[in-house]
C-alpha cells in the first residue's frame, strides 16, 4: 500500500481492501482462513511477509500461517512460541492503537526467546521514518477488537513495500484488518467445530441406528420371549411390545398381547412372586396363561432399561420356556413325598403335614379355650395366623421346624384336642392309623402282584371315603394313616366305620375276589406333642382295638 494522507486514499485501495476481507470471510476451512489472512496482509496492506500466529488451546501460539516468502514460510510453520514470549512482546515496544512496534535498537532482546521468527540485518536507517530490517511490528487479534478480551492470535508483519514505517492511515488499516481477522478466524473456527459436531453427531446416529437395527433383529428374532414393558405409574407392567417367539409360546398375536400386562397373564397363586420380581428386576419362575386357558411354566427375567439419561424406563422381559424343566422337577417332587405304589402321600410328607400344624408349647388348658390361650401368647398387635385349610396343601413351619421363631408361639392357632370324657361339640385334628387284616396272608398265597393290587384298590377306597381337604397317607407296607380336621370325637368314629366299611367288600384281582379288613385306631393331635408321638398314640389305640375284636372276624370288620 502506497503511502498517502488520510484525505487521500485512492479509490482503487479501498476496493483492494474490501476484496481482501471479502475472500478472508468466504474461504471454505479453517486453514483456508488463516492463509487467506496472511495473504490479505500482502495483497492487500502492501507488506511484503506476514505470518499467523495462532493461540493454541494450551496457550502458546502456533504459527498457522505464512505469505511472502516460500523459504521462511518452510522454515517456521508450525513452529511454536510460548505465552510467555509472546506477551513480553505484546508490552513492550510503542503502543500504537492496539498494534504493537518494537524498534530495531530494542528487539535484539528477544532473539534469543523462542517465538519464531524470520528477519534479515541491514544498515542503520538513513531518515527517520524508515524501516529497519530488525524492526517488529505485531497486530493482536482480539476477540472484542480491544485488549483485555479473549486473544486469538497475533499477526507479524515486515518489510513495507515502500521501506517506511507506516503512517496514521496504515496503522489503522492494520487495526481494522486485524480486528476482522479476529471475526473470521473465530467464524472459521465456529464452523470447523459446528462441522466436526455434525460429523460426530451423524457418526453416532448412524451407530444409533445400527445398534437399533442389531437390537431389534436380537428382539425380533429371539428363539426365546422377549417382551418390553412400561415400568413405573399407573400402566405399570403394560406390554408395549413382543416378538414371534413371546406370542407363539403363549398363543397370542402381537396385537392382541398388547391389550395385557405381565399381571393380567400370570397364574393367580404366581401375582406375588411377579410383583417382586417386576419392582426389583431379576429372574422368577411362574405360569403365564396361554389363549387356551392352560398355563406355561416360564423362567421371567427383567431388566431396567432407560430410553434415555433422564427418559422413561422400561422393563425388558425375557421369558424362557421351562415346562419340560418344571415337569421333571415337580415329578421328582412328587416322588420325593408320594408312595410310587399307590400314589399317596408317604411317611416323610405326612409328618411334614402333620408337623406344619403343631408347634412346641404344651397344652395346659381345657379345650375350648384355645382362643382366649391364642390372645394371651400373642398380645397386641399381633395377627392370628389360621393355618392351612384341611388337608395342609398350605404348608408352614413352626415351634423347632425352620422359618419361624423358636417357640411358634406368634401369628399360630394352636392345635387343641376334644375332652376325652365330655361331648362339648369341640372339633379337632383327627389322626386316623389303619392297618389291613389279612394282608399278609393274600402276599404268601398269591403273590406281591395281587398284594400290590390290593393297597392300590385301598389307597383308592380311603381317599373315596374321605372330604376333600383330608390327607390319606401310606405309612409303609400295609399300614395307612388319615389325618381330618375339625372333627369331634363321635364324628372321628363315624369317619373309622365308613372307612372300614368301605375296605371290607371283595377286591377282584386278575378275576379273583380277595378280601382284607381294616383296623383303626383314632389319635389327636394338639400343638405341645411331636408328629412321632401323634402317630405313635394313634398306633397303640389302633392295636388296642385289634385285640379288642377276635381274630376270626377282623377281615369282616
Amino acid at each position: 500500500m502506497e503511502t498517502e494522507s488520510e484525505p487521500y486514499v485512492r479509490l482503487a485501495t479501498l476496493r483492494q481492501l474490501h476484496q481482501v476481507m471479502a475472500d478472508m470471510n468466504t474461504a471454505r476451512s479453517l486453514a483456508d482462513t488463516l492463509q487467506t489472512v496472511a495473504d490479505g496482509v500482502v495483497t492487500g496492506l502492501g507488506y511484503e511477509l506476514a505470518c499467523v500466529n495462532l493461540v493454541r488451546p494450551d496457550g502458546d501460539l502456533v504459527v498457522a500461517a505464512f505469505s511472502g516468502n516460500a523459504a521462511a514460510e518452510a522454515l517456521i510453520t508450525g513452529r511454536v512460541g510460548s505465552r510467555t514470549s509472546w506477551d513480553r512482546r505484546l508490552t513492550m515496544g510503542e503502543a500504537w492503537g492496539t498494534l504493537r512496534f518494537i524498534p530495531h535498537t530494542e528487539g535484539w532482546v528477544l532473539d534469543e526467546d523462542d517465538v519464531p521468527q524470520w528477519y534479515t540485518d541491514g544498515p542503520a536507517p538513513r531518515f527517520e521514518d524508515e524501516w529497519h530490517p530488525a524492526d517488529r511490528l505485531f497486530a493482536p487479534m482480539w476477540a472484542t477488537g480491544r485488549s483485555g478480551g479473549e486473544l486469538i492470535g497475533v499477526l507479524s508483519v515486515d518489510r513495507p513495500r515502500n521501506g517506511r514505517l507506516p503512517g496514521a492511515w496504515g496503522r489503522e488499516a492494520l487495526q481494522m484488518y486485524a480486528f476482522q481477522a479476529a471475526i473470521a478466524i473465530s467464524n472459521a473456527r465456529l464452523r470447523a467445530n459446528m462441522q466436526r459436531a455434525l460429523v460426530r453427531l451423524e457418526r453416532e446416529q448412524q451407530a444409533l441406528r445400527a445398534s437399533e437395527e442389531s437390537f431389534r433383529q436380537a428382539f425380533e428374532y429371539a428363539p426365546s420371549g422377549m417382551a418390553i414393558a412400561e415400568m413405573g405409574g399407573d400402566q405399570h407392567g403394560r406390554i408395549l411390545r413382543t416378538n414371534d417367539a413371546l406370542c407363539r409360546l403363549l398363543g397370542r398375536p402381537a396385537s392382541a398381547m398388547r391389550r395385557y400386562s405381565f399381571s393380567d397373564l400370570v397364574h393367580p397363586e404366581d401375582i406375588g412372586t411377579l410383583l417382586r420380581t417386576s419392582a426389583e428386576g431379576g429372574r422368577a419362575e411362574l405360569r403365564l396363561g396361554r389363549r387356551d386357558g392352560s398355563y406355561v411354566w416360564v423362567s421371567l427375567r427383567n431388566s431396567v432399561v432407560a430410553d434415555a439419561a433422564d427418559g422413561p424406563r422400561f422393563l425388558l422381559t425375557h421369558v424362557e420356556d421351562i415346562e419340560e424343566r418344571k415337569g421333571r422337577e415337580l415329578q421328582l417332587a412328587h416322588r420325593a413325598s408320594h408312595d410310587a405304589l399307590t400314589g399317596l402321600p408317604n411317611s416323610a410328607e405326612l409328618r411334614t403335614r402333620l408337623s406344619a400344624r403343631l408347634c412346641r408349647r404344651p397344652q395346659t388348658t381345657p379345650a375350648g379355650t384355645a382362643e382366649s390361650m391364642d390372645a394371651a401368647y400373642s398380645g397386641p398387635g399381633l395377627i392370628a395366623y389360621e393355618g392351612p385349610a384341611p388337608g395342609f396343601g398350605a404348608l408352614g413351619a413352626h415351634g423347632d421346624h425352620p422359618g419361624l421363631p423358636v417357640g411358634g408361639y406368634d401369628h399360630h392357632v394352636h392345635t387343641v384336642a376334644p375332652a376325652d370324657d365330655t361331648d362339648d361339640g369341640a372339633k379337632g385334628l383327627a389322626v386316623l392309623f389303619c392297618d389291613l387284616d389279612g394282608f399278609k396272608s393274600i402276599n404268601d398265597r398269591f403273590g406281591h402282584h395281587t398284594g400290590d393290587a390290593v393297597l392300590i384298590e385301598v389307597a383308592r377306597r380311603l381317599t373315596s371315603g374321605v372330604r376333600d381337604g383330608d390327607t390319606v397317607a401310606r405309612l409303609g407296607g400295609d399300614e395307612f394313616v388319615v389325618l381330618a380336621d375339625g372333627l369331634g370325637r363321635a364324628d372321628a368314629q363315624d369317619l373309622a366305620v365308613r372307612l372300614r366299611n368301605a375296605i371290607i367288600p371283595p377286591i377282584r384281582v386278575d378275576g379273583r375276589a380277595v378280601r382284607v379288613g381294616a383296623s383303626f385306631g383314632i389319635g389327636w393331635a394338639h400343638c405341645g406333642m411331636s408328629a412321632e408321638e401323634v402317630l405313635k398314640s394313634a398306633d397303640q389305640r389302633m392295636y388296642i382295638e385289634k385285640r379288642s375284636r377276635a381274630k376270626q372276624h377282623r377281615r369282616a370288620g
